[in-house]
């Protein structure tokens, strides 16, 4: 499918749609931020993967070349984002009684299993902190003369020295960044730290030797390292959760422009990356999705209860990415119903059709433009999926909705070509019955219905009932039968 509107995406830097223009033609430099892996990521940190993974996902449709680097914070991630508290690593190495590398290996694997889960395509690179402690001090090393200064505590990033700081969080119109730690000596109430030095007495489990004491790097060195060394300085796309553009982002911004030796950023460029990308929050009314809560809302409390988790990408997919997303257990139903649809109506494409169907060349090729406008309309998914939609619906003989599907679905990354009925229904945790056990009892019933013998028909209803499964007598949708 050829794909020729325009891709527009939305700049956070310059607050505007603007054409995508990438710095080296045909190719497209994406970097994310990752996760830091101190405990599970929740459902709404998983948010910000889906829409990295649509962006990714989109300019491969429109046909670059993308390099698309993920970092992992193991190191250097305080326990507030505004630069203050404990290092969240350390942390929970001290709360589990486990080694720091422990910690961030068990992790790193959740949140992998995770991005699989989702069907989220691998990046180019991972690129871990640890690995590039070496790299981070001589950046800082390189800057620190005209951009930082040294207090007890640390070197000290001084954000005066670069002009428009702050711009992308548009904190010189509001009340400045107050949230950020109060250090004594510091020169300005934004300037954070490039390097944090070890306490007095005090030993850490990851920590290394600077110029500036033994200590760990900060978190925003971190990804202007990371980001530069695999990218270039300037790439292209930089993405991230709305939170980070308030602190981390314009902190990068600010040590990107000091490494560079760039001026303001009328030119947007000089931040590091031309576009910057936030996705909204995903919100949960009750507070369960923060990690401080208890059994917060990781995706696999979602598998546990029955949901599949790729009905959780299409509930993302439903909302734009810089709209907030409310997440409720009615809404997450809704999406699997949803999905299950357009399982069932890919299922009947490798059929036999029971209607006449009809070449329709000129209104296919209205719905592929309708769709690539979609998502070429700063990630427009909401309508993408219902330009699929009508295509599942359509009289277009099979094996050419096949075709469409198919390279619809490289950007929507539904899986619907792999997933089968069977991997929907998925049995809850909870549930005291195995699905062998379901099936015999079904197959009993069916007997029993056939031999008009009700009685026993309903018996065998209500004991299934009684272990959680409901029967669905008649589902249009076509499953027999679903774990409530």
């Amino acid at each position: 499918m050829e794909s020729t509107a325009p891709l527009t995406l939305f700049n956070s830097l310059t607050r505007r749609a603007e054409p995508f223009v990438p710095v080296h033609p045909g190719e497209a430099r994406v970097y994310t931020c990752g996760p830091t892996v101190y405990n599970y990521p929740h459902i709404g940190n998983m948010r910000a993967y889906v829409f990295a993974d649509v962006l990714g996902r989109t300019l491969s449709f429109k046909g670059y070349k993308l390099t698309h680097a993920i970092n992992i914070t193991d190191v250097g991630h305080l326990t507030n984002d505004s630069d203050d508290g404990e290092d969240k690593m350390e942390r929970m190495a001290a709360a589990q009684k486990q080694s720091i590398w422990d910690i961030a290996e068990h992790y790193k694997q959740a949140y992998w299993a995770d991005v699989r889960a989702l069907n989220i395509r691998q990046p180019a690179q991972w690129t871990v902190a640890t690995d590039y402690v070496p790299q981070m001090i001589e950046f800082a090393r390189g800057i620190a003369a005209q951009h930082c200064y040294k207090l007890e505590s640390g070197l000290y990033f001084d954000v005066s020295t670069v002009a428009d700081y702050g711009r992308l969080a548009r904190a010189q119109t509001e009340d400045g960044e107050g949230r950020i730690e109060a250090v004594e000596g510091k020169r300005n109430a934004a300037d954070f730290a490039i390097w944090r030095k070890t306490p007095p007495g005090e030993a850490r489990q990851m920590e290394w030797d600077s110029p500036w004491g033994k200590g760990a790097p900060g978190w925003h060195l971190e990804c202007s390292v990371m980001s530069g060394a695999v990218l270039g300085f300037p790439f292209d796309i930089h993405t991230g959760g709305i939170d980070h553009r308030e602190i981390h982002h314009p902190n990068e911004i600010a040590q990107n422009q000091a490494h560079c030796c760039t001026n303001g950023l009328d030119d947007a460029a000089n931040s590091g990356a031309k576009v910057w990308m936030h996705n909204n929050f995903l919100v949960e009314r009750s507070g369960k999705m923060s990690k401080s809560s208890g059994e917060f809302l990781r995706l696999q409390l979602l598998i546990d209860k029955g949901y599949h988790p790729l009905a959780y990408r299409l509930l993302c997919l439903q909302a734009h990415y810089r709209s907030e997303l409310e997440f409720s257990w009615e809404g997450l139903g809704a999406a699997l119903t949803r999905l299950k649809r357009m399982l069932i109506a890919v299922g009947r494409l490798s059929q036999p059709s029971t209607r006449k169907q009809r070449s329709e060349p000129t209104e296919l090729a209205a719905n592929k433009k309708w769709f690539d406008a979609a998502v070429s309309n700063d990630l427009n998914t909401p309508e993408a999926l219902t330009a699929l939609e009508e295509v599942l619906a359509g009289l277009q003989p099979n094996d050419v909705k096949l075709t469409v599907v198919e390279e619809y679905d490289s950007v929507l990354g539904l899986d619907l070509l792999n997933l089968t009925r069977a991997d929907l229904r998925l049995r809850p945790k909870s549930a005291e019955i195995t699905e062998a056990e379901i099936e015999a009892t079904l197959a009993a019933r069916k007997e029993a219905r056939a031999a008009k013998d009700f009685a026993r028909s309903d018996a065998l209803r209500d004991g299934l009932a009684a272990k959680g499964v409901e029967v669905m007598d008649g589902d249009p949708l076509g499953w027999e039968w679903k774990l409530g």
